[in-house]
């Protein structure tokens, strides 16, 4: 693998259980992601030349360990597999004074022209030189809560989210700050909104308010995105969450982000995540007054 990016955990970057916030993970993911296209002849001079933009269609990631502020560490990374419409890249956060892997993220991504939407293809020279940085995805990098089946098409509506009885757990405006140069809403404001909908969550399923926990949190291990549109400034997003699966530690959630106005899907996700103790930072059994509470709201048949 090759570096990518070098960098330290900010305070401002974590939340209220004290570690970096998964929003953050994917804004390095995507760091990652323009600095292997550098390395391949896909830089952003050329990109803009072009009018094009590399950016990610399905991404996997998971969660290992903790990143806390003022942790130091790296970004390395590689090609996976190549061909004329696709590009499907792994990289990896280290933390730099251990050498452990904090996070992984494979992440297929595609080019695509910013004026007509239209989907460009991969020269033969960059697919050859993604390929002369191949790498095999390690273990830890592979799903393991997760299945990877085909996203769902056509996409879910918010219609049929409401169908089926999903919970609203978001709404709100895009900013300007919430895009890129050219207006488009970023890979990590997709995350933040999740982010954000989990307190909502949380409380209409289960009753707890992360607002007033003090012992008892949560933490996501595993997450795939599938990005379906770029929302820009002045749009409004609203999620639909649904409960998809319960484990023994785990639960898994699904995540539908929609157009507010047209309906229309802009994103789908799911995620693993567990009950975390706060003082111990361990992630702890459901108790059986929750899982009785949650079993309930379980929907077939949910997915990306």
């Amino acid at each position: 693998m090759i570096e990518l990016a070098r960098s330290s955990v900010q305070t401002w970057e974590c939340d209220q259980m004290g570690h970096m916030n998964v929003q953050v993970y994917v804004e390095k993911a995507s760091d990652a992601l323009a600095a292997f296209g550098a390395a391949i002849g896909l830089g952003p001079k050329k990109l803009a030349h072009r009018g094009l933009v590399l950016e990610p269609a399905d991404q996997h990631i998971r969660f290992l360990r903790e990143l806390r502020p003022g942790t130091p560490y790296f970004l390395r990374g590689g090609a996976v597999h190549a061909d004329i419409m696709a590009l499907t890249a792994y990289s990896e956060l280290v933390q730099t004074a251990s050498g452990e892997v904090a996070a992984t993220f494979r992440t297929r991504a595609h080019l695509r022209n910013r004026t007509d939407g239209v989907f460009d293809g991969f020269e033969d020279g960059v697919r050859a030189m993604a390929m002369h940085h191949a790498v095999e995805v390690p273990a830890h990098g592979a799903p393991r809560g997760l299945t990877m089946d085909a996203p769902r098409d056509p996409a879910p509506t918010l219609a049929d989210a409401d169908k089926l009885g999903m919970i609203p757990t978001f709404e709100g405006v895009v900013r300007t700050s919430d895009c890129d140069e050219k207006g488009e809403m970023i890979p990590r404001a997709f995350m933040a909104r999740v982010s954000d909908s989990i307190p909502n969550l949380l409380v209409q399923t289960s009753g707890r308010d992360r607002g007033s926990e003090t012992d008892v949190g949560g933490a996501a291990l595993e997450y795939r995105f599938i990005y379906r549109a770029r929302p820009r400034p002045g749009d409004i997003v609203c999620i639909r969450s649904g409960l998809r699966a319960i484990g023994g530690k785990t639960y898994q959630w699904v995540h539908w982000l929609f157009d507010r106005e047209s309906g229309e899907a802009i994103a789908t996700c799911e995620a693993v995540a567990v009950a975390m103790d706060l003082k111990a930072r361990k992630a702890i059994a459901l108790p059986d007054a929750l899982r009785a509470r949650l079993e309930p709201l379980v929907i077939d048949g949910l997915g990306v």
